[in-house]
């Protein structure tokens, strides 16, 4: 048997007002760690014709990226993942427990998709030679946009 509909029910719940959700003090994700990591705010537009200063720290807790065998899977990564889709990857410094790199991108897209790639064929690789899961870097990349020379 079925029931007759009137037109004006359309078939929605009526929920309640509720004070929930939105822009408020003390929302999101709070910092892990010691340290507050990279913050979530909109990154700075990019132009192509800047150079963007590339920074991003391991998790606490792994193996040196200074030792022999992780120098060469790194130098692999590097040379695998330097280059596509207007994404270049210029320099790059490796320290113990972190990654200096000078990248150039054709705009924050490009940036973005470049970073992401080569950060994922990295942690790949790591965890590949460490024989473990998970993560291998701490938080978001943090970058500057060089638009001087010094």
């Amino acid at each position: 048997m079925r029931m007759k509909r009137s037109k004006d029910d359309t078939g929605l719940l009526p929920f309640p007002r509720m004070n929930w959700g939105g822009r408020r003090k003390g929302a999101g994700r709070k910092p892990k760690g010691d340290k507050a990591g990279v913050s979530h705010r909109s990154r700075a537009a990019l132009a192509s014709r800047f150079p963007v200063h590339v920074t991003t720290r391991l998790v606490r807790g792994l193996p040196s990226l200074r030792s022999q065998g992780v120098y060469a899977v790194l130098l692999a990564a590097f040379a695998k993942g330097c280059e596509g889709n207007g994404f270049r990857l210029v320099h790059y410094s490796v320290q113990g427990n972190h990654l200096h790199m000078i990248v150039e991108a054709n705009d924050r897209s490009c940036l973005s998709r470049g970073m992401q790639g080569l950060l994922v064929r990295i942690a790949r690789a790591l965890n590949r030679l460490w024989r473990r899961v998970g993560k291998v870097f701490a938080d978001r990349y943090h970058d500057h946009i060089l638009r001087t020379p010094r």
